[in-house]
């Protein structure tokens, strides 16, 4: 079974730093393009930032400049690295991947279990 396993989450200060990470777990060949998303309290789901298979990476406004996304394909592993961050960006943090490639089937739109992310002033 395909999963997506995020860890890194915490309570940070305003302008201080936190690394998500998301991995994946099981027969994976390859995965295609791969997301974060935030939901803050009482407010649908956004996407933030997205990479492809390739690097190529997209970012919400609010967040250029100060997120990078990043991912490990041999390891099927992505990061997101979140600087200078603001109470706004305050939300759980959920990974996504568009699409898994296992040794015997494809998986599509896998969503990991989400990691708090919380910054206070």
């Amino acid at each position: 079974q395909v999963q997506l396993v995020e860890s890194g989450g915490g309570s940070v200060q305003a302008g201080g730093s936190v690394r998500l990470s998301c991995a994946a777990s099981g027969s994976i060949f390859n995965m295609g393009t791969m997301n974060w998303y935030r939901q803050a309290p009482e407010k649908q789901r956004v996407l933030v930032a997205s990479i492809t298979t390739s690097g190529s990476t997209n970012y919400v406004d609010s967040v250029k400049g100060r997120f990078t996304i990043s991912r490990d394909n041999a390891k099927n592993t992505m990061f997101l690295q979140m600087n200078s961050l603001k109470p706004e960006d305050t939300a759980v943090y959920y990974c996504n991947a568009e699409s898994v490639r296992t040794y015997s089937n494809y998986v599509f739109n896998l969503w990991g279990q989400g990691a708090q992310v919380t910054v206070s002033t």
